[in-house]
């Protein structure tokens, strides 16, 4: 198994070598990789404080390609590889930005980000608050998560609902090109720890994109979901990559003569909860969907809040969560297929909710 993934590592960033900053194919169609280059491109020229660090960071250009070009273009100032060593890099980013600094901490995966969750959840969550606000720690972290496919269970989980969990940190999930350079920007600005939690299967992933989005200025409100697909029978709320397979599912239901809605939440920490509440006053139903485990995740933060909300009694019928299957993600591909949310789950539980067959 060791010597299957590293095969497939080397593959994979073999196919991310290819990929250049200078093959932004026009203004309106990027892929999330290309969104996430060219945002942290225009911050890092924007303000002189940003930098970037984390492993195979600069002068492998990242072990996805995302900070392609940045070290050649910027210097080994504001591109720092980093030992393997999560805990010390992450710690290091967080003095920096107690320093007054802005960094943009890479993890290679967020499986890994474990290795340092000391540093981001006893330093970076609580320092502002223990200093009595003497303290902001403006700091960027920012990696894959999810399951990128035959990886076996350590490199495979989502643990976006983990750190959404967490009081003092903010977490955005993004879905689109979008999103992406919204979130991250915005990210890089604000005065609190943010995490950017991408999924690796999207960053190939091409995406239209309006002028404004490839604006120097634009930027996505953290805490703001987007109206995906407007519906009116039914409420589907989703984020990160889970959005393509619910708005897969939608369309299926569409051709059923069933109109569903789709939220991509973007922001996990905080969140949307009036545009959740506004769209269960149209449709009356609500699914959510999710990658992650259902036990205490964002699917169930969303039922508790319904709940204890007045809108809890325009439900025509009970929510209910899909999410990832709660066990290891399998290491087999076709297994792994059937441990995630499937358009056609999509399509069974919204008939299930609304009592059709």
């Amino acid at each position: 198994m060791t010597q299957r993934f590293f095969q497939l590592r080397r593959f994979r960033c073999e196919y991310y070598r290819s990929f250049s900053t200078s093959q932004i194919r026009t203004a309106k169609d990027l892929t999330m990789r290309e969104a996430l280059n060219s945002a942290m491109d225009e911050e890092l020229e924007r303000d002189k404080r940003v930098f970037i660090l984390g492993e195979e960071v600069a002068q492998f250009d990242g072990a996805y390609k995302v900070t392609k070009g940045l070290w050649k273009k910027y210097g080994d100032k504001r591109l720092i590889d980093t030992p393997i060593t999560e805990n010390g890099f992450a710690g290091l980013a967080i003095g920096a930005a107690l320093a007054g600094l802005r960094p943009v901490c890479e993890f290679m995966t967020f499986n890994f980000a474990t290795q340092a969750f000391d540093q981001i959840i006893n330093s970076a969550s609580k320092l502002f608050y223990m200093s009595a606000g003497l303290y902001a720690v403006p700091i960027v972290f920012r990696g894959p998560t999810g399951s990128p496919t035959a990886v076996a269970a350590q490199h495979s989980h989502c643990y976006i609902k983990t750190y959404a969990g967490v009081c003092g940190l903010k977490v955005a999930a993004p879905y689109s090109s979008e999103d992406a350079r919204g979130l991250l920007k915005s990210a890089i600005r604000d005065p609190d720890p943010v995490l950017i939690m991408e999924h690796e299967l999207l960053y190939g992933t091409s995406f239209k994109l309006t002028d404004e989005a490839m604006s120097k200025e634009f930027l996505i409100p953290l805490g703001k979901a987007k109206l995906e697909r407007p519906g009116k029978h039914i409420t589907l709320v989703s984020y990160s990559a889970a959005v393509g397979s619910t708005l897969q599912g939608a369309e299926l239901l569409a051709k059923g003569g069933i109109d569903a809605e789709v939220i991509n939440l973007r922001s996990l920490r905080p969140l949307d909860d009036e545009a959740i509440i506004k769209s269960i006053k149209k449709t009356h139903h609500l699914v959510t969907v999710e990658n992650g485990f259902p036990y205490g995740g964002i699917g169930a933060e969303i039922c508790a809040r319904i709940m204890e909300h007045e809108s809890f009694f325009q439900l025509d019928a009970p929510i209910i969560r899909l999410t990832g299957v709660d066990v290891p993600m399998p290491y087999a591909k076709f297994i792994e297929t059937f441990a995630l949310p499937r358009p056609e789950d999509v399509v069974k539980v919204v008939k299930k909710v609304l009592g059709k067959k």
